[in-house]
């Protein structure tokens, strides 16, 4: 049985949060450049090379490539061989969320409640999916949902008859 303390979470939490608002993947990356290629529109390709030199900023000054940082989301694969230790997964995640948000200096935008709309004022609480998986090993992917206008869904008023 492998032993994980939950200050390992919450560090690695911490420092995903930074990382993925500051930096694209090279695969993201890689996929802009060769669709900048492809791409015949001017508003397109001006569009395109606005992503790539954001990215280009982000990386190199370490700042967010988007003022939208997101809600968090956490994918966990945590192996049957696995013991936490030292506190519980679900604060060890969200502490480290809170840290990221803060020392990455990015935008909280989470509400309590949608309808009182008072923001947490620290991103929280992640959303957190958990699989259990054979192994001793744990892995923890971020994925910063932006959620832009909060529209995430459709609406159309139908004539009426």
């Amino acid at each position: 049985m492998r032993q994980i303390n939950t200050e390992q979470i919450t560090d690695t939490v911490e420092k995903l949060c930074i990382d993925a608002n500051y930096n694209l993947g090279d695969d993201l990356i890689t996929s802009l450049q060769n669709a900048l290629k492809k791409e015949e529109s001017p508003l397109g390709k001006e569009v395109i090379t606005q992503l790539l030199e954001n990215a280009e900023i982000g990386k190199k000054e370490q700042v967010p490539v988007c003022q939208d940082t997101g809600f968090a989301i956490i994918f966990m694969e945590i192996g049957q061989e696995v013991a936490l230790a030292g506190g519980n997964l679900r604060e060890a995640v969200n502490e480290g969320i809170r840290r990221g948000y803060k020392n990455g200096l990015l935008r909280k935008s989470i509400v309590k409640n949608p309808i009182d709309r008072i923001n947490t004022g620290d991103n929280t609480p992640a959303v957190i999916h958990t699989d259990i998986v054979p192994g001793d090993k744990l892995k923890i992917i971020f994925d910063a949902k932006g959620g832009g206008c909060e529209n995430m869904s459709r609406s159309a008023m139908l004539t009426p008859a």
